[in-house]
Parts: C-alpha cells; sequence; structure tokens
C-alpha cells in the first residue's frame, strides 16, 4: 500500500515507512524493529515524545528529541537507541516551544550551561519552574501551580 501511495503522487513525508518496513523483515528482526528504532521516547515526565530520525544519507546525523525543558529534570544518562550504539540529541525547548539549548549529553547540560538558561527564562516565564538544582527537581510538563495542586490531590 505504501508503494501504490507513493505511485499516486503521495509525497514522501506523508507515507509512513515504518509498517512497510516491519513486514519485509523476517519475524525475529521484526519483533525487534520498535525496541532498536522507536517512533517515540517516554521522557521523565511520563511524556512520549516522537523521534525524529536524520535522513539515511547523513550517517554522522543523530535522532532528535525535541521537549520541554522542564521535563527532562534529573535526566542524567542520554538515552541511546539502537542496542546502544546512537546516542540521541536533545532539542531541549521552553515553555513556549522556543530551542533553548541543544545537547547530546545532559548530564554536563545540567552541571554547566543550565545555570546560564535559568537565569535567563526564570523572569521570562515565571510561572514555570526554573530550580537551581535540577538534578533534584520533579520533571514536568505544567506550571508551578498545576503541579503543586496535581501534588496535593
Amino acid at each position: 500500500p505504501e508503494v501504490d501511495a507513493l505511485a499516486a503522487g503521495t509525497p514522501t513525508a506523508k507515507v509512513e515507512l515504518a509498517p512497510a518496513l516491519r513486514r519485509l523483515l523476517p519475524w525475529p528482526a521484526a519483533a525487534e524493529f520498535d525496541a532498536l528504532a522507536p517512533e517515540r521516547l517516554e521522557v521523565p515526565s511520563g511524556s512520549r515524545i516522537r523521534i525524529d530520525y536524520p535522513p539515511h544519507d547523513d550517517p554522522d546525523a543523530r535522532p532528535v528529541v525535541a521537549v520541554k525543558l522542564q521535563e527532562c529534570f534529573g535526566w542524567a544518562e542520554t538515552p541511546r537507541l539502537a542496542d546502544g550504539r546512537v546516542p540521541v540529541l536533545f532539542h531541549l525547548l521552553s515553555p513556549a516551544g522556543r530551542p533553548l539549548a541543544v545537547t547530546g549529553d545532559l548530564a554536563s547540560f545540567w552541571s554547566g550551561p543550565y545555570a546560564q538558561v535559568r537565569a535567563e527564562m526564570r523572569g521570562r516565564y515565571p510561572k514555570h519552574p526554573w530550580p537551581e538544582d535540577p538534578w533534584q527537581a520533579a520533571p514536568t510538563r505544567h506550571t508551578k501551580n498545576r503541579a503543586e495542586r496535581e501534588a496535593r490531590g
């Protein structure tokens, strides 16, 4: 069906190729496909964020996860895909969804550049958490008030 869609003029970006690839793989490999190249990555807040994979003709590019910075508080180890061979690149976003930082090493981001990001963004987004210690902060996708309401009950 995917080939028919492409032949009919559907743009490549609009055709889901993962199901077609699963059908072409032998059973054991098809069963492992989602573990090796998942469609989404669960972040510490519980959100399942879509992974954007690079074009096949760029061997140095890495899969990208664009996620709000607050959803990753406390996450030290940068996730890896393909049986641990491919590290994920994170585009950490503001509460408005604008890029704040790009990192392939979450631990070094929390220990270094986060302090500057926090200083710049605290005043711009006062309703969102910007803790001094991101290692101990609870990851959240909500404002401070909503997170407090949910914690109470």
